[in-house]
């Protein structure tokens, strides 16, 4: 495939403006459509972000044939049925985390992807940031010795306002699959999964949590101690504990430019930017692997979504949350 990897968009919201943008860095994309339910809304976001068509529905889009893949930026419920129409139209998708609200909706959606050969990707934009590419040198190579402890933390003061996304149980809300999803995946990343977890969450009168607070058990003794919360602003860290040192990942540590590393007394300060948003990495990872024919990132497997979304389920039981899932319809 020699030509640009031509995209299209579909939920028009802030990720999206910030994901439109960072396409324009990349030199194998175009931006071929874009779709909203309000038509004019997506003409205004056309016209801003050079998309060549807009459309006044999702179908239109995924039926349109230049189009090669879709990014998908609605709100978290309605990522399987979305993906699942774009599947089944025969379109390669990259989805906002998380994938989908619960480990049912991720299994039936890989399913689709892998039984017609389609690309599909969780669009958790952490993994391919350079500071995340670093990291994860460093826990290859050792460098800080077998990992003790992994401590994250993600808050900010949110409005509390029940019909907003954040509260709204009916769009997905809650901090734990809005925010809590990146120490989660952190702590995936150093430690794997858990041998067993503990989970504690304050709720609000809508249903979902406002704050939660976990930690996580393994095998080898190692613990994870992570937290979210719409309450107030936390430090936003991400510390690596290891036998030989320590990594620590500074603010705002799911998309950080800063790692201090600390090798038994030796300090090291690496400043690692992103270009654009930081969006702009998972687009380039989506469209490698496109141009290479893969269904799958081998730097983010399905595999690794259907893991991170299985242990989001186990937190979501221990406090007792619960969405209605769109596989019911």
């Amino acid at each position: 495939m020699n030509r640009k990897i031509k995209w299209g968009i579909i939920g028009l919201g802030k990720i999206a403006r910030k994901f439109a943008a960072d396409l324009q860095l990349s030199k194998e994309s175009v931006l071929e459509g874009v779709a909203s339910r309000d038509l004019s809304r997506a003409k205004l976001f056309a016209k801003e972000f050079n998309a060549l068509k807009y459309y006044g529905s999702y179908e239109s889009l995924a039926n349109d044939s230049d189009i090669d893949v879709i990014y998908i930026a609605t709100p978290h419920v309605f990522h399987f049925e979305n993906t699942m129409m774009c599947l089944k139209k025969g379109k390669a998708v990259l989805c906002e985390k998380p994938m989908g609200i619960n480990s049912q909706e991720v299994e039936i959606m890989v399913h689709e992807a892998r039984s017609r050969n389609l690309f599909l990707m969780e669009g958790l934009w952490t993994r391919f940031i350079p500071a995340t590419e670093k990291l994860i040198d460093i826990l290859d190579n050792n460098e800080i010795g077998a990992i003790n402890s992994v401590s994250a933390d993600f808050g900010f003061k949110g409005e509390v306002n029940p019909m907003a996304r954040l509260y709204n149980k009916k769009l997905g809300g809650g901090s734990l699959l809005d925010i809590g999803i990146y120490p989660v995946y952190l702590s995936i990343l150093a430690l794997g999964l858990p041998k067993s977890i503990a989970a504690n969450a304050e709720m609000t009168d809508t249903g979902v949590d406002s704050s939660c607070s976990m930690i996580f058990k393994y095998e080898n003794g190692a613990s994870a101690t992570l937290e979210s919360t719409f309450e107030e602003d936390t430090a936003i860290e991400g510390i690596i504990e290891g036998v030989e040192g320590s990594v620590k990942l500074h603010n705002r540590f799911h998309h950080t430019e800063k790692l201090t590393i600390n090798r038994i007394g030796k300090i090291e300060e690496l400043n690692l930017r992103y270009k654009g948003f930081g969006y702009f990495h998972e687009i380039e990872e989506v469209n490698k692997c496109l141009i290479l024919g893969h269904s799958e990132s081998p730097k983010l497997p399905l595999s690794t979504s259907l893991e991170l979304m299985l242990l989001l389920d186990r937190v979501k039981e221990g406090i007792g949350l619960e969405y209605e899932s769109r596989v019911l319809h």
